[in-house]
């Protein structure tokens, strides 16, 4: 693909989806931490809080980038409308975690909440790689993050009975 065969709108909006998911996940995770989080035992290696801020913001451009690429394979494609509509439940299920875990303040609806939402990463990326090879790898970093999400929400929910 060209630099001149960008559809600007679908990219940016494509971003912007993403980056909207993630700003109303940061509505109920901004006030958690600093009160009910930092009170939390945690493993030895959860990393420092602004960590998280950092990744989450660059996970969600490479999966804006990642939908832009399905998208541009053409909404008249079944195979590219059944990606989509996979992508949009596993960032619906990203939003969900943030408000099991931190809004309801509880790790063990956060852990079996994460679970689905692996498995559907996992379906998103295997649809996804098979519309564009790219757009698949580039949710792979996403996958390797919650999946170390997952492991953190495991220890917070064993360390705090």
């Amino acid at each position: 693909m060209g630099f001149g065969n960008i559809d600007w709108r679908k990219l940016i909006a494509s971003v912007i989806i993403c980056q909207v998911a993630g700003l109303l996940g940061a509505i109920f995770t901004s006030s958690a931490i600093p009160t009910w989080y930092a009170t939390l035992e945690k493993p030895p290696f959860v990393p420092p809080d602004w960590t998280f801020s950092v990744v989450w913001t660059f996970l969600y451009l490479l999966m804006g980038l990642s939908l832009y690429l399905v998208w541009m394979n053409g909404w008249e494609r079944r195979d590219v409308r059944l990606a989509m509509g996979v992508f949009g439940i596993q960032l619906f299920l990203n939003f969900l975690w943030s408000v099991l875990f931190f809004g309801l303040r509880s790790p063990l609806l956060g852990m079996i909440e994460i679970v689905f939402l692996w498995f559907a990463i996992v379906a998103t990326i295997w649809l996804f790689y098979r519309i564009s090879r790219l757009a698949g790898a580039l949710l792979m970093p996403y996958l390797a993050w919650v999946s170390f999400a997952a492991l953190l929400n495991y220890y917070i929910w064993l360390l705090n009975p």
